[in-house]
């Protein structure tokens, strides 16, 4: 069963593709269309904008669409300068991975050199009829002013996370340390919610 991934983010895509195709679902993607809507991403948190995207490319192609939405918190920051679902945009430009280190790398020196953050995700599965939804949450981490030489192509903070337990750069640690730092309903439960909401309808 084709399904849409309403993101360009090929590094979201890959991150569930393969697990969905062997659960007997196809991600196609924005990239794989022929068209880009232009969406005002108005939501007040990372569900409310994961719909606006799934509700927007399902009226258009009426294919069962996942929007999906992330949050930035930084626990030192003041309420104005929150990121929010705005972590990407800043002044109303759309910055490149690389802007994005430079920008985030220059906060963090103004308060100190390090800062403690939490990312929080929303997903919304939309059929024309109902939608489903589903948000989880990354354990606190540190961004510091100081990037590591590693890069991750359309997750450019991890350039700047380090993980509290152990004092390392997010892309520095192994495998396993990854998954031991990333809480359990993250990708095995974003697969599950998936399954679950898509293949039980069919």
């Amino acid at each position: 069963m084709k399904v849409l991934f309403a993101t360009t983010n090929l590094a979201k895509v890959k991150k569930y593709k393969k697990a969905l195709e062997e659960k007997g679902i196809e991600l196609i993607t924005i990239n794989d269309l022929d068209f880009k809507l232009n969406i005002d991403e108005n939501g007040k948190n990372a569900i409310e904008n994961a719909y606006i995207k799934a509700k927007t490319y399902y009226d258009v192609t009426k294919m069962t669409t996942i929007g999906m939405d992330n949050c930035l918190f930084i626990e030192e920051l003041p309420e104005e300068k929150q990121p929010g679902t705005h972590v990407r945009r800043i002044n109303g430009k759309e910055l490149t991975d690389e802007e994005m280190i430079v920008y985030y790398t220059n906060l963090v020196k103004e308060y100190g050199g390090r800062l403690t953050a939490k990312w929080v995700y929303g997903m919304v599965i939309y059929n024309g009829e109902e939608k489903k939804e589903y948000t989880w949450t990354k354990s606190d981490f540190y961004l510091v002013d100081k990037p590591c030489n590693k890069r991750n192509p359309g997750y450019p903070l991890d350039s700047i996370s380090v993980m509290p337990e152990n004092n390392q750069y997010w892309l520095e640690l192994t495998e396993e340390e990854k998954r031991k730092s990333t809480e359990k309903n993250d990708k095995d439960g974003v697969i599950e919610f998936i399954v679950n909401n898509i293949k039980n309808r069919r």
